[in-house]
């Protein structure tokens, strides 16, 4: 029981304590201290008393059954759930008639101060065990949150109980508050709420806040409670400071409290009037140390969302406080950085937006926009981002003014170079936000805005001289007059002297009246004649006195004379009627010039119109000319790696086709190539993109708009490659299949084909190929015309467009690849008799221009051949037939050119119509040897397989029929008869058709009795007569039919390699040696064991000095290479060469490779050895510069560490055979590309011997300085530090002393490495042998013997031996060498010849 005092108040005084066990102990007399804390199985009896108490007494009860509630919290975690909720069901009822009480105690003027310290001392113990209690369930239920209970168990729990924590919150705060809300400062001394108490109130809700699940949106009622409670106590109990100070405590550690404080500060100001906590907030959050932010990353962001959603609620009074966050932006958090600079474009687009800014606010707002301007140059790619998305909204919400446009459109240029992929996102983001909000122009062709900006600055210039003509008598009398006088004055003054001196001549006057004698003295003034203007003037005033001006009232000798012929001549020059003279003349020439130039003079609101005019054409300009530059940047980044920047450069090219740029048609074709990505995500950006600028309707007609679609595709194909057609059917057919291209557009595009609708011969050309590839998708469009297409596009006039005849029959191929089987099915194929009319358009097209000179007859006839091929039943037949016709012209054309040798002229004529002939005669040949190839391998070949599994179910299902018995003889005796008849009795069927199938490619299609071999000698005496066969036309054809006739036979390719090879080699021709390369690929393919002795060869095209040859050969070798059809050597450097040559076309070929190859295992770490090593040699033409440049990129695959080991420790020891500065310097540079991990500095200090007498080579030693500077600035281990220093000690010394204090290398040896000399030797006779018995070119060569790693080199010499079977040696005069090439078994490649293949294309 606690005691009270003889004056009727108690004895001690209740201090709120810093912490419960505080309460145990009494530091004072008179401080209340818990006298007895009880037992757990006590406290229900307890409490029940208490709860009598309350009854009788009161809110008062709690000065004496105090310690029963201290010992309930002293044993929280202990006591049974029951008793918890029964002290706070009891502690809510003592605090709310407690608040009742009060209301009337306080109310009361006069207030007893025993009865004041009583309700004090109960006030301050019912709300400590009240708030106690409240942080004790909330410390409980963070527990079972954390231990991760079922919540649906939990509930139930709590259902059972008829308690749940979660509910109680909001009346506990309620209750709080209401208390608050009372006049409670009458309570304490001095009226001043004691700060420990307002803590105690609010720390609860402080401690409610930091539970994660705060601002979920079920506990949005208990959250506005908090806010309430805490609004109170900021208003009544100056709780700002401490406020403060706990809310940026929380924002710190809790990042999920920012946006509730957002909306607590939002109430705090709307109703309670606290706007000055912003200004604490922002000044506290100001205060704290940039290099601490630096390092907490959970503080800085819980501040940077804190800052940016309270600039977006209440922008105008962040910007009152903005000076003092200001210094963030200069530290080293990016995150403050950003929220900084996301608060200032909040103000931009809220506050400082619109023209009607005061001086002040215009001031801040363009500071704001130096400082996001300043930071697109951050060093941190966040920040860059981050501004560039700022700027993006400022833009898209039209808040830039417009002279900043030009200036933040060359950052966003800028940052398309960028480093970062989100950076370059967000740079494309921000163009195309300015493209669509541009305040230009619809239209930004820099052609047309040129032609007009140069039309309107003449027009200015002009108004401008018209302007400057009338205004150049504006200046006032009054100011010439002032500008003569001191001359004039002179002038009179001297007169007068020579006057008194009589030196004066009597003149006399010509005038005859004072108007006429003013005019003239005027007149003389203005030329500056003042000595006759004075004469002029003195004679007037002797003889007209008294006429004006000339009248004067006294008048004397001497100075006042010359005031008053001063005076007259003031008068005449400043007068009104003078000034009407002399003003008259100027608008009459005015005038008379306004008449001959046929306008009237410009006034000056004109002229300022003008210039504004002006001013924005070049503004235009200026924009068109940055969106073109950053078309060409952007179009570049269709193919990186990162998917989202491809997707936003499709994006940005759909946006400037808007806008009648020519450039966007260039990058609409340059993304169509991405149809074929294997990312659905770029797949379907491409589709999207072509989908809105073809297909997207435009608000006409079904007709207008099919009209539209059909020029828009066609203006798309004029001069398109073939890939680009190849890309743009993939997606039309795309379109057909899910039927967005309207009947109608089929319509219009047959009506330009049969030439119903009026169009020219290339929109007609168009319309044929927008048929063969909506065809692809929908065959039926074209089988059901295919008597139209027969024809119209294959009649009598075809001899004259062939072009439009071959894309006619690439359309009429589609029927064939429209005929599939079903599902389970093998059908029949689709064919055509022989005579349909197809095939006899098709022969008499071929024949009829067989003897004429179109360039477009071959292409034709291998497409015509392919066609024929592809539907006719028994092809080969109407192929014959067309051959023999065709041979049969040519020989009587030869005939005739026999029978007119003797005659005079003619010889020039007939040496080029035999040409052209043979030239159209061996194309012919090779285009049926080929194409009859395809037909047996796949035609004969799936039909045979279509046949036997036919007959295989009939058997099946005569066997289900039949008796067993008699299926079983029955089955035996076919097989083995259909074995027998083939002769190879024991294979699988299978194998026997692609045996037949080979043994007829082997044996009969070049055998002496069938047709192709007639061609034969002829082919091959134009490729082994190049002389006599001069014309480039006819050597491509020949060489191309030479590579299909090899296709056929391996025994044929393999006799007539040398010959294939030497003309590769040797040909003049770059169509020759480009068509070659083509039919290599292939012949790698379909014979590869043949092709294998002849690849460095294949390899040498890449240094052929025609980039078309070259970009060819690149394009083959990078297929046959990937595919593993040639074996990947040292020789594939030529193919990291082509990586700095200067056609970038050949340059993305050679990127292409190598980021392929990379993702083949180990491909390019297995090879880079031997890269460095043979572009480091002297002899492979490759300077420092680029072998550099070659690195780089190459180094850039090597991503695991133990390939940056491995590699470290070979290029160390490859300094041993390093023989030249260069391959020093190469190496070095190669070490620094490396990101080196701990075991890579190891590797390095333990090869350190190899390298180590090269760093005197100041090169040598910078690089690896640069080595371990960057190794230095990533180390963090103790150890790793010490090993770095000394190492550079050892890299210092050596530098300075060569080799005379490592230990690693013996003292006053000539040679440390001695042991490797002779090898050195040995190896550069070897190669010295080798050079003088290979055929090609030095950069073919095997160089790479002297500059290896030591310890294979003794058994180096012994391969390169073996090798010399392989080469190839060419004779100057065209006759066979007698070695022939022999193939190694080892050589040999484990995989199988392929069966089919692809068709050759012929290189133009």
């Amino acid at each position: 029981m606690a005691a009270l005092s003889p004056a009727g108040g108690p004895a001690w005084e209740f201090h709120l304590p810093l912490s419960a066990a505080d309460l145990l102990r009494s530091h004072e007399p008179s401080q209340y201290a818990v006298q007895d804390v009880s037992p757990v199985r006590e406290l229900r009896a307890q409490l029940a008393e208490f709860r009598a108490g309350f009854h009788t007494q009161g809110a008062l009860a709690i000065l004496q059954h105090f310690d029963t509630l201290y010992s309930i919290l002293h044993h929280f975690n202990c006591v049974e759930a029951a008793v918890k909720e029964d002290a706070l069901e009891l502690m809510l009822k003592v605090v709310f008639s407690h608040s009742s009480t009060l209301t009337a105690i306080l109310d009361n003027a006069d207030l007893v101060p025993s009865l004041r310290a009583v309700h004090l001392n109960a006030l301050k113990m019912n709300c400590y065990v009240l708030t106690q209690l409240v942080e004790a369930f909330e410390t409980e239920s963070d527990k079972s949150s954390l231990v991760g209970l079922d919540s649906k168990k939990k509930n139930k729990k709590g259902q059972a109980a008829g308690f749940l924590w979660e509910e109680e919150r909001q009346p506990v705060l309620q209750l709080l508050t209401q208390l608050l809300q009372l006049d409670l400062h009458r309570l304490w001394t001095g009226s001043v709420v004691e700060e420990e108490f307002v803590s105690l109130m609010t720390g609860c809700c402080y401690r409610m806040l930091e539970n994660p699940s705060s601002g979920n949106q079920k506990h949005r009622p208990t959250r506005e409670a908090v806010i309430h409670l805490l609004g109170v106590a900021l208003q009544r109990y100056n709780h700002m400071l401490s406020a403060t100070l706990k809310v940026t405590q929380l924002l710190q550690h809790f990042e999920h409290v920012a946006p509730v404080f957002v909306e607590a500060v939002n109430v705090w100001i709307k109703e309670y009037g606290m706007r000055s906590i912003v200004g604490e907030l922002l000044r506290e959050i100001g205060q704290k140390c940039p290099q601490e932010l630096a390092r907490d990353t959970s503080g800085a962001k819980g501040y940077a969302t804190f800052l940016v959603e309270l600039a977006e609620q209440m922008p105008a009074i962040v910007l009152a406080n903005m000076s003092v966050l200001l210094h963030h932006l200069d530290g080293e958090s990016y995150v403050m950085r950003n929220a900084i600079l996301s608060t200032m474009a909040e103000m931009l687009l809220q506050v400082l937006n619109g023209e009607q800014l005061e001086d002040a606010a215009r001031r801040t707002r363009d500071q704001f926009l130096d400082t996001l301007q300043a930071h697109t140059c951050d060093i941190h790619g966040f920040v860059r981002s981050r501004v560039l998305q700022l700027f993006t909204r400022i833009v898209q919400q039209k808040a830039l003014p417009l002279t900043r446009f030009q200036a933040v459109v060359c950052l966003a240029v800028s940052r398309l170079q960028d480093k970062s992929v989100t950076v370059v996102k967000n740079a494309i983001q921000l163009l195309a936000a300015f493209l669509s909000n541009n305040p230009f122009s619809c239209k930004l062709s820099c052609t047309d805005l040129t032609e007009l900006l140069q039309k309107e600055k003449q027009k200015l210039q002009e108004m401008r001289d018209q302007h400057r003509t009338t205004t150049a008598v504006v200046i006032p009398p009054e100011e010439e007059w002032e500008a003569m006088l001191p001359e004039l004055q002179a002038t009179m003054k001297s007169c007068l002297c020579s006057r008194l001196q009589g030196e004066e001549e009597e003149e006399e006057l010509e005038v005859v009246d004072p108007a006429q004698a003013s005019h003239k003295i005027i007149q003389l003034l203005r030329k500056s004649s003042y000595k006759d203007a004075v004469l002029l003037v003195q004679g007037a005033a002797h003889r007209f006195k008294g006429v004006e001006p000339f009248v004067s009232s006294s008048r004397t000798e001497g100075e006042e004379e010359n005031d008053f012929l001063l005076s007259i001549l003031k008068t005449l020059y400043t007068g009104s009627q003078p000034e009407r003279d002399v003003q008259e003349p100027t608008d009459e020439a005015r005038h008379v010039e306004g008449k001959e130039s046929g306008m009237e003079a410009p006034t000056s609101s004109e002229l300022a119109k003008q210039e504004m005019l002006v001013q924005y054409l070049q503004d235009a300009y200026s924009f068109a000319v940055k969106i073109t530059e950053a078309l060409s940047l952007v179009s570049k980044m269709m193919y990186e790696s990162s998917i989202s920047v491809v997707q936003e450069a499709i994006e940005f090219f759909v946006i400037v086709s808007q806008f009648s740029i020519p450039q966007a048609v260039l990058g609409v074709r340059r993304m169509l190539p991405l149809i074929w990505s294997k990312e659905p995500g770029i797949r379907e950006a491409v589709l999207n993109a072509y989908r809105r600028l073809y297909l997207n309707p435009s608000g006409g007609s079904e007709r207008a708009e099919a009209h539209r679609l059909v020029q828009s595709l066609s203006l798309l194909m004029v001069d398109a490659s073939l890939a680009t057609v190849q890309c743009l059917e993939e997606i039309i057919s795309e379109f057909v299949q899910k039927e967005e291209v309207k009947s109608a557009v089929v319509q219009l595009l047959w009506e330009r084909f049969t030439e119903k609708s009026q169009c020219s011969a290339l929109e007609r050309h168009a319309a044929v190929l927008l048929l063969g590839m909506m065809a692809r998708g929908k065959p039926e469009i074209v089988g059901s015309n295919l008597d139209v297409l027969v024809s119209v596009g294959l009649d009598e006039r075809v001899h004259g467009n062939y072009r439009l005849a071959q894309e006619v029959c690439n359309v009429i191929s589609k029927i064939a690849g429209g005929q599939k089987p079903a599902l389970g099915k093998s059908g029949a194929p689709f064919r055509l008799p022989q005579s349909h009319l197809l095939f006899e358009r098709l022969s008499k097209a071929i024949n009829m221009g067989f003897t004429g000179s179109s360039v477009h007859w071959i292409s034709f006839v291998e497409t015509a051949v392919a066609l024929i091929y592809q539907l006719a039943e028994g092809p080969e037949e109407i192929c014959a037939q067309i051959l023999q016709h065709c041979s049969q012209q040519a020989l009587d054309k030869l005939g005739e050119l026999e029978g007119t040798e003797a005659e005079p002229g003619m010889a020039g004529g007939c040496s080029s119509i035999s040409a052209l002939m043979l030239t159209h005669l061996v194309s012919l040949a090779g285009d049926v040897a080929l194409q009859q190839l395809v037909h047996l391998e796949l035609s004969v070949s799936k039909e045979l397989r279509r046949r036997r599994i036919l007959r295989e179910e009939q058997e099946a299902k005569g066997r289900r029929d039949g008796s067993a018995k008699q299926q079983k003889s029955q089955s035996a005796r076919n097989e083995s008869g259909m074995e027998m008849e083939l002769g190879l009795v024991g294979a699988s069927a299978e194998d026997t058709e692609v045996e037949l199938i080979r043994s007829i490619c082997e044996a009969e299609l070049l055998e002496g009795k069938q047709l192709l071999s007639a061609f034969v000698p002829l082919v091959l005496k134009i490729c082994n007569n190049p002389g006599q066969y001069s014309d480039p036309a006819l050597s491509a054809a020949a060489a191309l039919a030479l590579g299909k006739f090899c296709m056929i036979s391996a025994e044929f390719c393999d006799s007539h390699l040398r010959l294939f090879f030497t003309m590769m080699e040797k040909s003049t021709l770059s169509s020759v040696r480009a068509n070659l390369m083509i039919a290599a690929g292939d012949l790698a393919i379909r014979f590869p064991n043949q092709v294998e002795p002849w690849t460095p060869h294949l390899y040498a095209r890449l240094r052929d000095p025609c980039q078309h040859v070259k970009q060819t050969a690149a394009l083959v070798m990078t297929h046959l290479i990937l595919k593993d059809m040639v074996k990947v050597k040292g020789q594939v450097s030529e193919m990291a060469a082509l990586l700095i040559v200067p056609e970038e076309e050949i340059v993305a070929l050679a990127r292409n490779f190598f980021t392929e190859l990379s993702s083949k295992d180990n491909a390019v770490y297995n090879l880079l050895p031997d890269i460095i090593s043979r572009l480091s040699d002297p002899d492979s033409g490759i300077e420092e510069q680029p072998f550099r440049t070659i690195m780089r990129q190459l180094f850039s695959f090597i991503t695991k560490d133990k390939q940056t080991e491995s590699l470290v420790e070979k290029l160390c020891q490859r300094f041993r055979t390093a023989q030249t500065e260069r391959q020093h310097h190469d190496l070095a540079f190669c070490l620094t590309l490396l990101p080196l991990t701990d075991r890579g500095l190891r590797k390095m200090q333990d090869n350190f011997g190899c390298f180590g007498d090269k760093l005197q080579d100041e090169a040598v030693y910078s690089c690896f300085q640069a080595v371990l500077g960057r190794f230095r600035r990533m180390c963090t281990k103790p150890e790793m530090k010490t090993l770095v220093e000394e190492f550079e000690q050892k890299l210092q010394v050596c530098h300075n002393k060569g080799l005379e204090s490592p230990p690693e290398t013996p003292v006053g040896s000539k040679y440390p490495e001695s042991s490797s000399r002779p090898a050195h030797r040995t190896a550069k006779r070897t190669a010295t042998r080798s050079r003088c018995q290979q055929p090609l070119r030095t950069a073919n060569r095997e160089t790479s013997a002297s500059f290896i790693t030591p310890e294979p080199r003794l058994s180096r010499p012994l391969r390169k031996a073996t090798r010399q079977k392989v080469s190839v040696v060419f004779s100057s005069d065209e006759e066979n060498s007698p070695e022939e090439a022999e193939l190694m078994e080892e050589k040999t490649p484990s995989k199988t010849t392929p069966i089919s293949r692809a068709s050759t294309r012929r290189a133009q």
